[in-house]
């Protein structure tokens, strides 16, 4: 079941998680449980990737990704 996030915005962050979804494994991966999530920039840019483990984990993975973009894009 794909999982959706609403903006993070409120919290002063300037990208967004906007979906995680189960995926087949990318090219050269290996195992299950695999997931793709996609991050956006003000609804323009995305980022997108595959990563591996439970959603619990992905998800905490995704979230630290947008957190470290984002204290990128602010010191820019």
């Amino acid at each position: 079941m794909p999982v959706s996030f609403l903006s993070n915005k409120a919290m002063g962050q300037y990208y967004e998680i906007v979906s995680i979804q189960p995926a087949e494994p990318p090219s050269g991966g290996k195992g299950s449980n695999w997931y793709r999530y996609v991050i956006a920039f003000e609804g323009s840019n995305t980022i997108t990737g595959c990563r591996q483990g439970s959603l619990k984990a992905v998800t905490r993975a995704v979230e630290e990704i947008v957190a470290q973009v984002t204290i990128e894009i602010t010191r820019a």
